[in-house]
């Protein structure tokens, strides 16, 4: 095998065993997204029922919503968990003594994050079709490209806040909880755009997240594929992405040279 795909699998890999090992991290993987799917599932029933609501318009608005965002909430709270998995053993100074790269390590920590996004909305999914009747999966192969765009969000997302965690230390770990969780009103999850405020609209435009929810309820609510609404998504994602990275390595680098990766979480 490869050196660097050898190093990529020693850190999924110990990943894997504290998983293995451990049945809360197990449990807590699917947790809110099952929570959240039957909280809001049941919301989506009973205003349709007090309303006289088409019964998929509303499962479109809420239950839609809940499952893709989850993608962009658990896929942040794996990378980020997974990097502080390594600050609160005290093992992230023995990373970077190793012949590990810090790409290496976030090949390693995606692939995790990717695997729990994927575990953790397993249930929430087929909660939905056995409860609600509601197929995410409808509109056909095009709701991959939402997945992913929502998936690279919540990575974006989190390269940051692991960027602030190199800055600020262990005192940025509420970052992890709270970030992703606060964009969320200009995510445009459960509403149009046009229901924000005309001074927030920009401020939510962009954001990768509005336009692949506009693109979302065309797809699901009028089977119709907003392509412009999508590139939008791809090319927001694509910037934010390379603005991560380049703090990711910035922090990364400024760290180092204070001896900062030793210190964090002490």
């Amino acid at each position: 095998m490869n050196p660097a795909l050898r190093r990529v699998w020693g850190l999924i890999y110990r990943h894997v065993a504290l998983y293995r090992r451990s049945w809360p991290r197990l449990v807590e993987i699917a947790y809110w997204p099952t929570l959240n799917m039957l909280i809001w599932g049941f919301t989506s029933l009973y205003i349709a029922q007090a309303h006289s609501a088409p019964r998929a318009v509303i499962a479109g608005g809420l239950i839609g919503g809940v499952l893709l965002w989850e993608i962009t909430l658990r896929g942040q709270m794996g990378l980020t968990l997974s990097f502080l998995e390594e600050i609160w053993s005290r093992n992230l100074g023995h990373l970077f003594v190793s012949p590990l790269r810090p790409g290496e390590m976030l090949a390693a920590l995606l692939t995790v994050s990717a695997v729990r996004t994927t575990l953790g909305l397993l249930p929430a999914t087929i909660i939905a079709y056995l409860l609600y009747r509601y197929n995410i999966f409808a509109p056909g192969p095009v709701m991959l490209l939402f997945f992913l765009n929502l998936l690279v969000m919540g990575w974006w997302v989190a390269l940051g806040i692991i960027s602030l965690l190199f800055r600020y230390g262990a005192g940025a770990e509420a970052l992890a909880w709270t970030l992703a969780f606060g964009i969320t009103p200009l995510a445009c999850v459960y509403y149009p755009l046009a229901a924000l405020p005309v001074w927030l609209q920009p401020f939510a435009q962009i954001l990768p997240a509005a336009h692949i929810f506009e693109g979302m309820r065309a797809a699901l609510l009028h089977h119709v594929t907003d392509w412009r609404e999508l590139a939008l998504a791809f090319g927001l994602n694509a910037a934010w992405t390379l603005g991560a990275i380049a703090l990711f390595a910035a922090e990364f680098r400024r760290a180092r040279v204070r001896g900062a990766l030793i210190a964090i979480g002490e």
